[in-house]
């Protein structure tokens, strides 16, 4: 081997080092940004405080703007499973005509991954008849199932039914 052959070899074989170094430490990095920061409880929970307060505008769309577009909901005060936005909006049209204040009486809260979690427990419901006036307490129990979707937290499977002996 030439001394010119030598000192190609040389270089290419540094050349190949360096590149190998450097495609190592863009795969290294790159794995470290790809590890979204899981949720916390608390923010898992402050998404039901969201909901119960978007029932006070009144608005059944607003409301349903807070489930995916195939979200389940399996709701307290009626037999109908409800699959799609347009028997969300219905639902919620007619149990939004009881004014209902929920508060939650015990929560648990399973964080999954950093773009799903579920909240289920138990909560109650002031309901107040529209011709009446008159209030009534609901107590039931919940699931909530969360996905994160384009950056937004959304329900994806909703159940809520009346206690047994409530």
């Amino acid at each position: 081997m030439t001394r010119k052959n030598r000192i190609r070899a040389a270089i290419v074989t540094a050349a190949a080092v360096v590149t190998a170094g450097t495609v190592t430490a863009g795969v290294s990095t790159a794995g470290a940004e790809a590890a979204p920061k899981k949720p916390s409880k608390k923010e898992i929970a402050a998404l039901f405080d969201g909901w119960n307060k978007t029932l006070q505008t009144g608005s059944s769309k607003k409301v349903a703007d807070r489930y995916a577009k195939d979200a389940v909901l399996l709701p307290t005060v009626s037999n109908k499973i409800r699959t799609d936005r347009a028997g969300i909006v219905d639902y919620f049209g007619h149990f939004l005509e009881n004014k209902p204040v929920g508060k939650k009486t015990k929560t648990i809260i399973n964080v999954l991954d950093s773009n799903s979690a579920i909240d289920a427990g138990s909560y109650y419901f002031i309901l107040t008849d529209p011709k009446t006036g008159e209030k009534k307490r609901v107590d039931a129990r919940y699931t909530y199932e969360y996905e994160k979707r384009n950056g937004v937290w959304k329900i994806v499977n909703h159940h809520s039914s009346a206690m047994p002996e409530g």
